[in-house]
């Protein structure tokens, strides 16, 4: 147990919790879609990686954005802004002429309902 100046047990923080749950997890993605099939749609979901987990990255930021003051809240909508239309258009660009897996247009339909949501809040 870890304990704190006051001799009482440290807070857990659960926030901090779900982010390592989630490194934890992502990877863990990325692991797993090095057994994909080596035919053209493994090659696309294996390059899709990077892109899939820095949305999933950015709607959790998003979460959590309210915590900022005024001025960081304003630059991490900007970034989250530029993050989730980069990596959905990599996407995007990646499945073009392919039907792309709904669990992934809906995970870009998601960053963009959040972002969308927090810039309104």
């Amino acid at each position: 147990m870890v304990l704190n100046d006051q001799s009482g047990p440290e807070p857990l923080h659960p926030e901090r919790l779900t982010w390592t749950a989630l490194l934890g997890h992502w990877v863990a993605f990325a692991r797993n879609a090095v057994g994909l099939p080596d035919d053209a749609e493994g090659q696309r979901m294996r390059a899709s990686v990077a892109d899939v987990i820095m949305l999933q990255a950015v709607w959790f930021a998003l979460q959590q954005v309210d915590e900022l003051d005024r001025a960081e809240r304003a630059l991490g909508l900007d970034r989250a802004a530029v993050l989730i239309e980069k990596h959905a258009a990599a996407l995007e660009q990646r499945w073009q002429g392919q039907a792309m897996p709904e669990a992934m247009r809906g995970l870009i339909d998601d960053a963009r309902a959040m972002l969308k949501a927090k810039e309104g809040a």
